[in-house]
């Protein structure tokens, strides 16, 4: 059979967070649906939602109500033991903190889902080591993220994102902690890899920069869907944003 053409897929998808009295409903009714190999950038102001459709997506979090699919499976029916194995080989996580163990390296922080998945530990070294050097990194395989610029230490993020062939890469502010060079570097870095790789990439984001690489752009405000633009159909001059990034 198949695959289908969608590999995520939310309904009507509701959050809410409680705020002492307050109660904050961060996703109101979220309907989108991601297409196989698209790069998706998601972006909002800060307190939209974006993060929380991130993480909901990503399955760190489940919604109050609706539905989230990947694949054409409901995440909401998985015990814990099959949303952990979906998560492990079907999704690849890169945060704006980077999120490395410091005393690990470079290649053993890249290993370690490939441990997770099962990997013989000779296959697990060679996947990392390939992985290192397609982002650039092969001759600091044994540096530890303490010896690493941010830049280099979000590439070895990006590379362990990868470790098991994941179909999905969700990344968090990717370029929220580096300057605006290394920023472009990263998008450019993502960009090559879902073109190259057929895998879909799906950003939340306030970087401006994103726009020129994503095939379409969901903005989200209140905690629902304002907007969906495509890139193709966008009139933005990006030079003249540069200056909006991170507000």
């Amino acid at each position: 059979m198949a695959a289908t053409e969608y590999i995520v897929r939310t309904k009507d998808v509701m959050k809410e967070f409680k705020m002492g009295q307050e109660v904050l409903r961060a996703l109101n009714g979220v309907s989108v649906d991601i297409k196989r190999g698209e790069y998706i950038s998601i972006m909002g102001p800060s307190g939209s939602g974006k993060s929380t459709l991130f993480n909901a997506i990503g399955g760190l979090d489940k919604p109050d109500s609706g539905s989230v699919f990947i694949n054409d499976v409901d995440m909401a029916q998985l015990d814990s033991n099959e949303l952990a194995f979906l998560r492990c080989h079907t999704i690849g996580y890169i945060f704006q903190t980077f999120n490395l163990i410091t005393v690990m390296t470079a290649l053993e922080n890249v290993r370690l889902p490939t441990i997770f998945a099962g990997m013989n530990s000779d296959e697990g070294t060679d996947r990392g080591i390939e992985l290192l050097e397609l982002v650039g990194l092969g001759h600091r395989l044994h540096h530890k993220p303490s010896e690493l610029s941010g830049g280099q230490q979000q590439r070895v993020a990006i590379a362990r994102a990868l470790a098991n062939n994941p179909s999905i890469i969700l990344a968090d502010e990717p370029t929220g902690n580096l300057d605006s060079k290394t920023g472009t570097e990263i998008i450019e870095l993502l960009r090559r890899l879902n073109k190259e790789s057929g895998v879909t990439v799906i950003s939340a984001t306030h970087d401006y920069k994103m726009l020129d690489v994503s095939d379409r752009i969901i903005w989200i405000r209140d905690g629902k869907i304002d907007k969906i633009e495509n890139r193709a159909d966008l009139d933005i001059q990006l030079g003249g944003m540069a200056g909006q990034e991170g507000h």
